[in-house]
């Protein structure tokens, strides 16, 4: 009962059990952590001190920028500016070969740039854009890739409420982590630009040449970009703007960030009392969410600290002679098959408690492990079968996109994001260079 062995089984095969079975991410590690606290820390004295650990990890100051970058991207679906940002994108690039496909994925990155909900981006997208590229004769593999890809890059650019969530649970610098997903997260945005583009001039048919679009010269063509784009834009200059000059803390910047999406609603007229109240309502929903996430992961890290089950598998594991990059190796392939049956927060709970202390041991540079960690995750979202984009998609798709059509039109976005985590494995700096050229 008291080996390191039986808790591990207990603890890790316990929750992913009950994770694969359908029970509610919270439930399963506060339900998980009761038995571990009753039989690894003394009974009832145990149960309290989970209930003391259980507060304290929900009222850490970092994590406050969660529902503020949550609320960012709320405020800018409801009050319509994200539909704007999609109108101006696509009237700068009329003449690129799918054209609508290209603008989903520039449109999807400047959303991401301002919001933390790789859902939202993803339902919004297919929502407004799927059945006007269906009805002007894209083929349905061209028209949900895009989206449900550039979705998944999300949570690789800042602000991103995922990341914030894995520096907080892992104790990595959750400015550098935010700081670290920018490059990757760019170079995987236009990677898919560049395959549409590619893809669109080897088979034309996949996506018609449109002749009846509305042609637009001039100052007409640009107001848009002027008028919405790039002061929604200048949002994400705000926020990694004063997170890498050191003007502010990520909790700081967020409320900035927060506050500058307000403001632009209301000089825009838009930031009406039923938008503000639904972001408000849609943002205290999520919160809380992630915050019993969080209450579940952190007793659930401690939990199996006490037990000796960390300490028994690190040991474990470093004591099997193979090299810190083969070990990264092999954390990032449980990462991409976990990613196959679990959501993201599932595996960073799963994960992290035992993965942060190997890193820490084998002395592997964080933030190097916590971009790739971000990479695998964003690969979770478009995995078949279970992918998290791919049911979002399938929730917002008319009846005549298949699974199949879902499932092949994902393909090619899943090689692009497994060359990008081995360019990253490869060559560290992609990950490392702009936050330890900000930390200098």
């Amino acid at each position: 009962m008291n080996t390191w062995q039986f808790a591990a089984c207990l603890m890790l095969g316990g929750s992913t059990v009950l994770l694969f079975i359908g029970m509610p991410v919270a439930l399963t590690f506060i339900g998980i952590n009761i038995v571990g606290a009753w039989l690894y820390m003394g009974a009832e004295p145990g149960l309290v001190q989970l209930v003391r650990s259980s507060v304290s990890s929900v009222m850490a100051f970092s994590l406050t920028p969660i529902p503020l970058f949550v609320l960012m991207g709320e405020i800018l679906f409801h009050t319509g500016l994200a539909f704007k940002v999609i109108e101006g994108v696509e009237r700068l690039i009329m003449h690129v070969p799918g054209r609508l496909a290209v603008v989903a994925v520039v449109a999807g990155t400047v959303f991401s740039a301002i919001s933390g909900s790789t859902i939202a981006t993803t339902a919004m997208l297919g929502s407004l854009m799927l059945p006007v590229m269906l009805a002007r004769g894209y083929h349905p593999t061209i028209a949900t890739g895009p989206i449900m890809a550039i979705g998944a890059v999300d949570m690789l650019i800042p602000p991103s409420a995922l990341t914030v969530l894995l520096g907080s649970l892992s104790g990595i610098s959750i400015s550098k982590l935010l700081i670290g997903g920018v490059l990757p997260g760019i170079l995987l945005s236009l990677s898919f630009v560049a395959w549409i583009i590619i893809r669109v001039r080897i088979s034309p048919q996949l996506a018609p040449h449109e002749t009846h679009v509305v042609e637009y010269k001039g100052w007409a063509r640009w107001q848009p970009f002027f008028a919405y784009v790039l002061p929604t834009l200048s949002i994400f200059g705000v926020v990694v703007g004063a997170l890498a000059a050191g003007w502010a803390t990520p909790t700081e910047c967020a409320a900035l960030g927060a506050f500058a999406t307000m403001v632009l609603a209301a000089f825009y007229k838009e930031l009406k009392w039923e938008a503000v109240l639904k972001s408000l309502k849609g943002t205290a929903g999520i919160s809380g969410m992630i915050l019993f996430i969080i209450l579940g992961a952190t007793t659930f890290a401690q939990i199996l600290s006490f037990s000796g089950a960390s300490t028994g598998l690190v040991q474990f594991i470093t004591g099997q002679g193979l090299s810190s990059a083969w070990v990264v190796v092999g954390m990032m392939l449980m990462l991409i098959f976990l990613g196959i049956f679990v959501d993201q927060v599932s595996m960073m709970m799963i994960t992290l408690p035992i993965f942060m202390p190997i890193v820490t041991t084998l002395g592997i540079d964080p933030i190097w492990f916590g971009v790739m960690f971000l990479i695998c995750m964003q690969l979770g979202l478009l995995l078949p079968p279970h992918g998290l984009l791919l049911m979002t998609m399938r929730g917002v798709a008319p009846s005549s996109v298949t699974m199949a059509h879902i499932f092949v039109a994902v393909v090619p976005y899943v090689v692009m994001s497994l060359i990008l985590l081995l360019a990253v494995f490869f060559i560290p700096g992609i990950a490392t260079w702009l936050p330890g050229w900000i930390g200098s």
